[in-house]
């Protein structure tokens, strides 16, 4: 796909109004110290600077009319882009072995993913189990919680605990892991992540982040407004008091609640789906053009 000077230019001028509407309120916030547990986490969590999201990358497989290609210090003047005969494209042949290696990973860990069934049944429990017993609460002092502890932990003991996501694992609460009907480990994340996960749906932005510039950024945008959302829903189904940010509740403790928050579930994992798919192929245009390159 060939793009015109001036279509990708107005195509990278729309990605930044359009990216910037989020790291422009959260770079106001980190430079006078005021946390926000909600919208800050696709920075803080996943701490990609504030640039690669606002730039615009045309990615594998788009061509960019070029009409300066003498001009050094352009923004991909990267070492992984070229330039020929008026035409700039990225050129995946350019990638190092150890970035060919991670973006195998990535690869098969969403083909994985992809393959499985999704499921419904989770309800959100993570985030009580990583507050379970009150002895680590993440965000204690930027967010209260809505209920009494003995009524947080009371639920975690009565409600069956499923989490299949690592990374939400991970932070459980010592005592709370036991409950879990799984025990997902790093080694084991391609054989246990299903495309119903919050968190497996949140990380698109991570693994579409990593695969730059070779994701291209339009996918990125996706990813990442489709996280802020994700994210949004995760924190409204935690025992924490969202209120203060202008969030009702999704009380989990209730079967209305349960209800809930497993509708939401569906119709973000539906979202998600089509994401998946394009971060797959772009995935697989790239490394296969890194072995045709090989071949040639």
């Amino acid at each position: 796909m060939m793009l015109a000077s001036s279509d990708w230019h107005e195509r990278a001028r729309a990605h930044r109004e359009r990216l910037r509407h989020h790291t422009d309120a959260a770079r106001w916030r980190r430079d006078r110290g005021i946390p926000h547990p909600i919208e800050d986490f696709l920075f803080t969590y996943y701490a990609f600077p504030f640039s690669l999201v606002e730039s615009w990358w045309p990615g594998t497989g788009i061509a960019l009319e070029w009409q300066d290609e003498t001009s050094p210090g352009h923004p991909y003047d990267d070492g992984r882009h070229v330039v020929h005969d008026g035409v700039l494209r990225a050129d995946p042949s350019r990638m190092t072995i150890k970035e060919r290696a991670r973006l195998t990973h990535m690869l098969e860990l969403l083909e994985a993913t992809q393959s499985r069934p999704p499921h419904f049944g989770c309800h959100g429990l993570h985030e009580w189990a990583m507050v379970y017993r009150g002895y680590s609460v993440r965000h204690e002092g930027t967010l209260p919680l809505r209920l009494p502890q003995d009524e947080i932990d009371r639920l975690v003991e009565s409600r069956p605990v499923c989490c299949s996501h690592y990374d939400a694992f991970r932070f459980f609460d010592a005592e709370a892991r036991p409950l879990n009907r799984l025990q997902p480990t790093l080694e084991a994340r391609p054989d246990l992540e299903q495309p119903g996960c919050i968190h497996a749906n949140m990380d698109l932005y991570k693994w579409c982040a990593k695969a730059m510039p070779w994701a291209g950024s339009d996918l990125l945008a996706d990813c990442f407004e489709l996280a802020i959302e994700l994210r949004r829903n995760d924190m409204r189904a935690s025992p924490y008091d969202v209120s203060a940010y202008g969030l009702a509740a999704i009380a989990i403790e209730t079967p209305e609640g349960r209800r809930e928050y497993e509708d939401a579930q569906r119709r973000l994992a539906v979202a998600a789906a089509p994401l998946r798919r394009r971060l797959i192929d772009q995935l697989r245009r790239s490394l296969e053009s890194t072995v045709a390159h090989a071949i040639a």
